[in-house]
């Protein structure tokens, strides 16, 4: 079946729903923690399932390269491959060819994207219906449309140039899509022109994609600047699908994004930050590896429900981190990707309650502290 989206409750743009997919329902908001080679790194899907994890994404660029996406096909796609009974997110493969790109050098075309493997080298050519047949054959509940991930700043002129293109290969890639069981979002680009993120916003809601993402974002630019990308494309999109805004994991923009009627995010932040030893705790990030920590019997955060927080002390992932051992990294990956989700279900509790604002106000209070 194609993905459904309920609509529960709403605290003036903020929502409330529920997601309907072919491996379950999951509740929105929500943080979709990134296993960018069919894992989330260092923890095993029962571990992510016990976080209170919904959908996970995966990635088609990454998959493609190895092991490729007919190994996946013949493993009974991608769920059975990693074996993950949740839903799972396959982003397109464009936003690695942009920024992954051996030595950067890429060359766009009409057709597609002519650039090098950053594994070795090779000489690769990604097209709107290659990512479709690849993540048709990944099998993922949610696959996404090709796109050009516009780089901050940009002139006009290559903003508009590039986001038209977008739109042609939206179409080009839907068009060719070949799976009935998959759903496909379309992404609205159009850098910080707000006129453009209309355009793009308007063209690709008219394609009827099964739902959509705000793309072009958190690529280098101010927070202020992000927040006018996504509300000069958000009341563009239609009210009964899911929006989703693409690669933002910093609790305060969760906030910001859930304000303006966003449904769903993904980030690597939770992770990245947990092998560099820093934690999120109510107060801020902290990094475990500072020498005030040595002799800190106390959890990263007394109010968290992870596992690591239930069994473990500050002192004890200090002596990880600085000893160099691996399972530092894997249990402070448990508490970050936690930490975010536990976040978005707060954020439905206040969304029901009619109270979103007052909750996010008091969690920035204490978490700028």
């Amino acid at each position: 079946m194609k993905i459904k989206y309920e609509l529960i409750s709403q605290d003036k743009k903020a929502r409330r729903g529920l997601l309907h997919t072919n491996h379950g329902t999951v509740e929105t908001p929500m943080f979709m923690p990134v296993g960018t080679l069919a894992n989330v790194k260092m923890l095993t899907p029962e571990e992510i399932k016990e976080v209170g994890s919904g959908v996970i994404l995966s990635n088609t660029y990454h998959l493609w390269l190895r092991p490729d996406e007919d190994v996946v096909a013949k493993a009974g796609g991608l769920h059975k491959f990693m074996n993950y009974d949740g839903p799972i997110l396959t982003d397109s493969g464009g936003f690695q060819v942009f920024s992954l790109a051996k030595n950067k050098k890429k060359d766009i075309t009409e057709e597609g994207v002519h650039f090098k493997s950053h594994i070795d080298g090779k000489s690769l050519f990604l097209t709107p219906e290659l990512s479709m047949e690849i993540q048709n054959k990944l099998d993922s509940d949610i696959a996404m449309s090709f796109d050009e991930c516009i780089p901050y700043p940009a002139t006009y002129e290559y903003t508009k140039e590039s986001t038209e293109r977008t739109l042609r290969w939206a179409k080009r890639g839907k068009d060719s899509f070949n799976n009935p069981n998959q759903s496909l979002f379309g992404i609205v680009q159009g850098g910080a022109y707000p006129k453009l993120r209309k355009y793009s916003a308007e063209k690709t809601v008219e394609m009827d994609f099964d739902g959509y993402s705000i793309g072009g974002t958190s690529v280098g630019e101010d927070k202020k600047t992000m927040y006018e990308m996504v509300d000069n494309a958000i009341k563009y999109l239609p009210e009964d699908k899911p929006r989703y805004l693409m690669g933002v994991g910093e609790p305060e923009d969760l906030l910001e994004g859930v304000e303006r009627g966003v449904d769903m995010f993904d980030c690597v932040l939770p992770t990245r930050l947990a092998r560099h030893a820093n934690a999120f705790t109510p107060y801020g990030k902290i990094n475990l590896k500072n020498a005030k920590y040595k002799e800190d019997f106390t959890p990263i955060s007394d109010t968290c429900d992870c596992y690591t927080c239930k069994h473990y002390t500050k002192a004890y992932l200090r002596h990880l981190f600085v000893a160099k051992e691996g399972l530092g990294g894997r249990l402070l990956s448990i508490h970050n990707i936690r930490f975010l989700i536990k976040m978005t279900e707060d954020m439905r509790n206040a969304i029901s309650e009619g109270n979103f604002i007052e909750y996010k106000e008091q969690f920035l209070e204490k978490y700028k502290n």
